[in-house]
């Protein structure tokens, strides 16, 4: 079931590794089929280098496991919310990458400095509010899916591809699992430009028509970066 999804699941959860963005068995990256409406994901706590696509779990939008003899990732409350509400992605990442985790856990939005961020992030990566006590008592992974959605309630998930929940750590999404990935390892390198920027000129600026200039190049009808398919 979902061969091709298990595959492309594991490639990107083994992306972090070679990325440096997870240690041990930290992270976890899924995508979805939305003809199935079916999700494969990373089994809980099994090493990366012993992972292989018969070890993906499949759940449904529930999470109720459909395929798989291993426990799915704790954080699978959280992808199924985010698939739920954002209807353009096909895969979620979660990592504990050290600059990205560190702006979440300073509860900051990044800010958009410059071009590289732009190329990815049209405006910056926002932070959730911190979770109730309640929140954290109760369903905890099901409550940071709510936090995520209520931060992006007037943000295009599309064009920001990832959050820092406060605290804790970022999520990104994309196409696909890989493209999901693919954002991750540029969130991590987005924090920590940022960081240095801000300790370097803590009144560090960027203008919103250089911001969109790059943003634009990459994205949308009139995308010029690349090639023609």
């Amino acid at each position: 079931m979902l061969e091709q999804l298990k595959e492309a699941t594991l490639e990107a959860n083994l992306e972090l590794v070679r990325s440096g963005l997870v240690l041990y068995t930290f992270g976890n990256a899924s995508g979805i089929d939305r003809e199935t409406r079916l999700v494969v994901i990373k089994p809980s706590g099994v090493d990366y280098h012993d992972m292989k696509p018969e070890h993906m779990v499949v759940t449904d939008l529930q999470g109720n496991i459909v395929e798989g003899s291993l426990r799915p990732s704790s954080d699978l409350k959280t992808h199924l919310e985010l698939y739920k509400a954002f209807s353009g992605i096909g895969g979620v990442v979660h990592t504990h990458s050290e600059h990205a985790t560190a702006w979440a856990q300073s509860g900051r939005d990044i800010p958009p400095l410059g071009t590289t961020h732009a190329d990815y992030f049209h405006g910056p990566v926002p932070c959730t509010r911190e979770l109730t006590d309640d929140e954290i008592n109760g369903d905890y992974v099901l409550s940071t899916g709510t936090a995520i959605l209520e931060r992006f309630a007037d943000v295009d998930p599309l064009a920001v591809p990832g959050v820092l929940v406060a605290g804790h750590a970022p999520f990104t999404w994309g196409t696909s699992p890989r493209d999901a990935a693919h954002n991750a390892v540029v969130l991590e390198a987005v924090a920590k430009m940022a960081f240095i920027t801000v300790l370097l000129n803590s009144n560090s600026r960027v203008s919103e028509a250089l911001l969109d200039r790059h943003y634009f190049r990459k994205h949308g009808a009139k995308a010029t970066y690349g090639q023609n398919s």
